[in-house]
């Protein structure tokens, strides 16, 4: 069966690949138009906050901004000891900071 080694190729496509890479067009004032299918996709409504970067291979990434919060909260939470706010430690710094250049 000629076809059967495609077909397969063809399922692995369809399934990883062709619903993750859509052709846009920059417009004549630089903006892109997210299909509608991607929209609906990922839940994006009109106002929803994107972070757009570009990556050393000159590709662009665009994520909700909520998605990047919900991955890096909690990345710092290992810096300090729970018994330690960070807060107060850099309010006391400041605090004696401002003291030091009163006294001068």
């Amino acid at each position: 069966m000629p076809g059967a080694v495609w077909h397969g190729w063809a399922a692995w496509y369809t399934l990883l690949m062709s619903h993750r890479e859509r052709q846009v067009v920059v417009g004549d004032r630089g903006r892109l138009v997210l299909p509608s299918a991607v929209r609906s996709e990922l839940g994006l409504k009109p106002g929803t906050r994107m972070l757009l970067s570009t990556e050393p291979d000159g590709s662009l990434r665009l994520r909700p901004f909520r998605t990047v919060s919900d991955q890096n909260r909690g990345l710092l939470a290992g810096v300090a000891p729970a018994e330690v706010s960070m807060v107060d430690e850099l309010l006391a710094e400041r605090r004696a900071e401002a003291a030091r250049e009163a006294a001068e």
